[in-house]
């Protein structure tokens, strides 16, 4: 099962209190580099291809794509959005053998995003997925093992520990 995480840039990164406060202080550039570093410690951690998308907001005229961090970063053309060209990105990738999660906080992208079938997230989950393995990572993790062995399943071993935690929840409600 392959995995592949698209994130709306500079969405995470209006909601990412470090991030934002960053953009607040006129220095995006160093927003997104702190964003991509995230995101690949994250990414590699999971085993998951991530790909960063940017539209042109803040980068007029400029479209590229590059490697990063180990994460495929994407600066739209002027005048296409992150959302326009996360969906056409989006509608080739899903299939059984690939699990594609979108990491966006927008309402209107999010109901595109599951009509096609990938799953969303928003951009306070994927904070929260981060933060929790960056802490596993600080801690170490007895179920973290590189060894080349690939799950059949397409839960992650975070998404697996939250459905485990809301069936206990849900177990001990009367």
């Amino acid at each position: 099962m392959q995995e592949r995480l698209i994130v709306d840039g500079y969405n995470m990164i209006g909601a990412w209190p470090q991030l934002n406060y960053l953009k607040q202080h006129d220095d995006i550039e160093a927003a997104r580099d702190l964003l991509l570093e995230e995101i690949s410690n994250y990414s590699a951690y999971q085993g998951i291809e991530t790909w960063v998308v940017f539209d042109a907001q803040f980068v007029p005229g400029l479209s590229q794509s590059y490697e990063k961090y180990n994460c495929h970063v994407v600066f739209t053309s002027e005048g296409q959005t992150a959302d326009s060209y996360i969906e056409a990105m989006i509608k080739d990738q899903i299939g059984v053998l690939k699990t594609v999660t979108v990491a966006t906080s927008d309402l209107a992208e999010q109901r595109l995003i599951f009509q096609q079938g990938a799953i969303r997230k928003s951009a306070r989950e994927l904070l929260n997925d981060v933060e929790h393995t960056q802490k596993t990572i600080r801690e170490g993790d007895d179920h973290y093992h590189r060894s080349g062995y690939r799950r059949r399943v397409p839960w992650s071993y975070l998404q697996l520990e939250q459905l485990k935690g809301l069936l206990d929840h849900l177990s001990h409600e009367d």
